[in-house]
């Protein structure tokens, strides 16, 4: 059979990760890609998966994907819309590429991005404001210190203080920061990244821009030498982190305007479900005021 990529969106809230994990009662995102494919006949049941199969990036537990890639061998009928025909509705297939046979979706990934959405207020906005939005519990961020810490973070380091990785650390993230409201929207671009990666660095830039750690602080977790326990960085929880994008220089990839418009359904219906509880949660907080 062919070669083929799929681009899989997925929210990631109620899944242990995108890769499959040794215990059979842990939901991931590949274990109902795979679950679908012997549904449709294209992975035999006793096989561990598809032919020539390889994804684009394993994203950590609570991580969502607009534009995962996993691509293998697929017969032609199997288009977007026929893959989610027996995916559960919160992974979502939406374009297609034909692709070289030897092609692996790992490896031959030129560029990744993610995108972090970040909660941080700005430093300067009234107390009044913040009252409105219960964010006075939260540490005010300065712009321009964050985007400092983004732009010491950017380019080649060395960052086997900032993943639980012993081995290939040194990386060349680029991080752009853009104010939406209350939001940073921290952009992290590489060719690849190891574990964690993208969640400690917003952490240590959050702190920085918050005034809770210094550009020093920053300089030394970059040091060759490692940090003490106590001076560690821990990774930013990972429910605000999307795997936004994925560049391969050779496919062209089709979108399935079918598959693409049940996609925005389903996720169009989750956005309201999360502001409805969110109501509900300001609700009984400003009833406890």
């Amino acid at each position: 059979m062919p070669m083929r990529a799929y681009r899989i969106a997925y929210d990631g809230s109620g899944y242990h990760g995108f890769q499959r994990q040794p215990q059979p009662d842990v939901p991931t995102v590949e274990d109902d890609l795979f679950d679908a494919l012997r549904s449709h006949g294209v992975l035999e049941p006793g096989a561990d998966k598809p032919a020539g199969y390889a994804a684009a990036g394993r994203t950590d537990a609570g991580v969502s994907a607009l534009a995962q890639t996993v691509a293998f061998e697929a017969p032609d009928w199997l288009t977007a819309r026929a893959f989610n025909g027996e995916l559960p509705a919160d992974v979502r297939a939406w374009a297609v590429a034909d692709a070289p046979a030897a092609f692996h979706a790992t490896h031959h990934a030129s560029r990744r991005e993610y995108a972090y959405h970040l909660y941080a207020p700005p430093a300067r906005r009234s107390a009044a404001s913040a009252a409105e939005t219960g964010s006075q519990t939260t540490a005010r961020v300065a712009d321009d210190r964050f985007r400092a810490a983004c732009d010491a973070l950017s380019g080649t380091h060395d960052f086997h203080n900032l993943t639980p990785d012993d081995r290939n650390t040194e990386r060349s993230p680029t991080l752009e920061a853009t104010r939406d409201g209350d939001y940073l929207v921290v952009t992290v671009t590489a060719d690849g990244f190891v574990r964690e990666l993208v969640r400690r660095l917003v952490s240590l830039a959050r702190a920085v821009g918050a005034g809770e750690r210094s550009l020093a602080d920053l300089e030394r977790a970059l040091d060759p030498e490692p940090l003490p326990g106590h001076e560690g960085i821990a990774p930013a929880p990972p429910e605000p982190l999307v795997l936004a994008g994925v560049d391969y220089p050779d496919l062209e990839f089709a979108v399935d305007e079918t598959a693409a418009a049940s996609a925005r359904r389903v996720f169009d219906a989750r956005r309201i479900e999360r502001r409805t509880g969110a109501r509900v949660a300001g609700v009984l907080g400003d009833g406890l005021r």
